[in-house]
């Protein structure tokens, strides 16, 4: 699986994991103290769904569209689509973006990207957010020279494109490892449906390495895959999250908001969604 983020920003994945992103910074900002978020697989930055990358997919517009469509959304939905529009008609913002809105003057951002084209990218768009600051190389790598952080509260971001067939295992080992340098982190490790058959073995992997408080999140639209046409995968049919110390109320939070982006959101028969919390 080659997951080229123009093709696909905006879509349900995008929805479903930027909503827990914000739920999980809003929990943060609770709390006067300094919080620091940590994106692994930054991207770009802010994505054109109008490109001719994005309309050859029309995700965003089955995602994003569907949503900004809406006349109310309940919940945490309601300050995502207020950032996202703060970004103009026609563009997305990528997770960095998202959470460089959400910064106080007192937290820090760090966005790693791997691929010179997509960081130039990104630095441009932190031009007004001093906050925010890129950085150029393997996530994976870097993430462990920047733990644990200064402000002792922090959310990580691990994103990543699934190009490789290990790339689930390589997420899975990044978030026991980053537990162990700062148990008190809060780990977000987005799949893909592909990745389904090995998330249950990983989350016993997860309570061997220590970890007390994990939760699972998986959600499938109904979607058929579409015929596969020559050099392209198969469309995404579902997506998941898994999170290593959820805040509190962060489960109720996303109870109310996946049966309202079920039926939304829905490409077919058999929508579903279930929320499992593995310790």
């Amino acid at each position: 699986m080659n997951y080229r983020h123009a093709y696909h920003a905006g879509n349900f994945a995008d929805v479903v994991k930027h909503a827990a992103l914000v739920s999980v910074i809003l929990h943060l900002k609770k709390k006067d103290k300094p919080l620091a978020v940590i994106d692994t697989h930054a991207g770009r930055g802010v994505y054109d769904t109008a490109s001719a990358e994005a309309e050859k997919t029309s995700e965003a517009a089955d995602g994003i569209g569907r949503l900004l469509a809406q006349s109310s959304v309940p919940g945490v939905l309601s300050p995502y689509l207020d950032i996202v529009r703060s970004f103009g008609e026609g563009r997305y913002p990528g997770s960095p973006l998202i959470a460089a809105r959400m910064l106080r003057g007192s937290d820090r951002l760090v966005a790693i990207e791997f691929h010179p084209e997509e960081y130039e990218l990104l630095k441009k768009q932190f031009t007004g957010f001093p906050q925010a600051r890129a950085l150029h190389g393997d996530g994976y790598r870097e993430l462990p020279r920047l733990l644990p952080p200064r402000e002792r509260r922090a959310v990580v971001l691990i994103d990543p494109p699934y190009e490789r067939e290990d790339e689930f295992a390589r997420g899975a080992e990044a978030v026991i490892a980053a537990h162990r340098r700062f148990a008190n982190g809060i780990y977000i490790l987005w799949y893909p449906a592909k990745m389904l058959p090995l998330v249950s073995a990983t989350a016993g992997e997860l309570l061997n390495a220590g970890i007390h408080s994990a939760l699972r999140i998986d959600i499938d639209f109904g979607a058929k895959p579409a015929p596969r046409a020559e050099g392209r995968a198969p469309a995404m049919t579902a997506t998941g999250l898994l999170l290593v110390n959820p805040p509190f109320g962060f489960a109720d939070e996303m109870a109310a908001i996946l049966p309202f982006l079920s039926s939304v959101l829905a490409q077919g028969l058999g929508a579903s969604h279930r929320i499992t919390a593995l310790a």
